[in-house]
């Protein structure tokens, strides 16, 4: 015989014994919000007709500003599920609900969640299945694809918006997608720029679409940080990848500013001139280079390793003496700085978060989806970095 426990005996674990399944128990919490959501709106609704006509229902004054006229329904969609709410009206039509805009059919917040979704990598066919178990509708991929496209007026207020000359270090490099064409498929350029403060504050402070890493690009790119703001009266140095282009442009935008070349970079080239037999014990001896205390012994570190891999790998040693001065430049910057600005593998990094989340796509269908992904990735990478300025810049080590 079961044991029925008395109402003051009843513990946690026996009231939820009395809901069928974790399923269930969601599902009509679910529902239960969303009717008292509908209630609420449209309770709110009727009060602000009230305050607009300076009447009640059925009320006989002289003050009134006008009269009802039935109501009107309207679908909105929110993060609880689909609302179907009974809109009050006027005679003149003026009453408009401050919460809702006109014609707006989805809060908000569910347009945040479909751009979120789609920015982190779920294609625009998927948004909707992904949603529909939090939402209680499938969005089609249309109005995914309209949500997305209001990303555009923050892509121009960010291509537009002022630059703070505050920088201390500029790091500056590109990377190449596919894109979608009349002749097919080709490729396209974005280049970057990113930025750490003397506080240590990082941030991606711009980026372009180009055609080429050619002088001509690099300048027109350089001259829109210039114009917004970036003068580099700040600016103790900058950091690429030894691209031709981009060193003749610098030379017209920031002639001034001290560069440095990307060791990352220069060690790929000087592998690619040396044997497979060699290039382990080559590359070894010329990373103390970089790794030394002071410039005057990374010379030094230069002349041994030259004079000991001249005779065997001349086009190696070449190599890295037509850049030895750039390649030195960060030995002049605060020690605890040195490893971070020595190569461009920063911005790298940020590049990376970009493939990720371009790895689903074979290529993106035209140039405004490359500034719609490339700017919500931006955005992320700056949000995350915004209150957490890099270790060496906030201490001495």
């Amino acid at each position: 015989m079961v044991q029925v426990k008395d109402l003051t005996q009843l513990t946690i674990k026996d009231l939820w014994h009395e809901v069928k399944d974790e399923e269930d128990f969601w599902g009509e919490l679910k529902q239960t919000t969303t009717r008292g959501l509908k209630v609420l709106l449209e309770t709110v609704m009727d009060e602000e007709l009230v305050l607009q006509l300076q009447a009640i229902r059925y009320q006989h004054c002289l003050f009134r500003k006008g009269y009802r006229n039935g109501y009107r329904e309207r679908s909105l969609l929110t993060q609880f599920g689909m609302l179907d709410l009974k809109i009050p009206r006027d005679r003149d039509g003026e009453y408009q609900p401050k919460f809702l805009k006109e014609y707006q059919r989805r809060q908000g917040e569910v347009n945040r969640l479909v751009r979120e979704s789609f920015l982190s990598g779920v294609s625009t066919r998927q948004v909707g299945k992904v949603l529909a178990p939090l939402l209680g509708l499938e969005i089609s991929p249309q109005t995914v694809s309209r949500i997305v496209a209001s990303l555009d007026g923050e892509v121009r207020l960010f291509h537009s918006q002022v630059i703070l000359d505050d920088y201390q270090y500029l790091f500056l490099d590109g990377i190449t997608l596919k894109v979608k064409g009349i002749n097919g498929v080709k490729k396209r350029l974005v280049l970057c720029a990113y930025g750490i403060t003397p506080k240590g504050k990082r941030e991606i402070i711009s980026f372009r679409q180009a055609t080429a890493e050619s002088e001509a690009q690099w300048e027109a790119f350089l001259r829109d940080l210039y114009d917004r703001g970036l003068e580099g009266k700040n600016l103790s140095l900058v950091i690429t990848d030894g691209c031709t282009g981009l060193h003749r442009a610098l030379d017209t935008v920031y002639p001034y500013t001290p560069r440095q070349r990307c060791w990352a970079h220069k060690l790929r080239n000087v592998a690619n001139r040396v044997s497979r037999k060699h290039q382990k014990e080559c590359l070894k001896e010329a990373r103390l280079i970089y790794q030394a205390k002071n410039r005057r012994e990374a010379e030094k570190y230069f002349r041994d390793w030259s004079q000991h891999w001249q005779g065997i790998v001349p086009k190696a040693v070449e190599c890295i003496e037509e850049d030895l001065d750039e390649l030195l430049s960060f030995m002049d910057c605060p020690v605890e700085h040195r490893r971070k600005v020595r190569t461009t593998n920063v911005i790298e990094r940020a590049f990376r978060e970009v493939r990720r989340r371009t790895r689903p796509m074979s290529c993106f269908q035209n140039s405004a989806s490359v500034d719609r992904i490339i700017y919500g990735v931006v955005s992320h990478l700056n949000k995350n970095w915004k209150d957490k300025p890099l270790p060496e810049f906030t201490h001495k080590t």
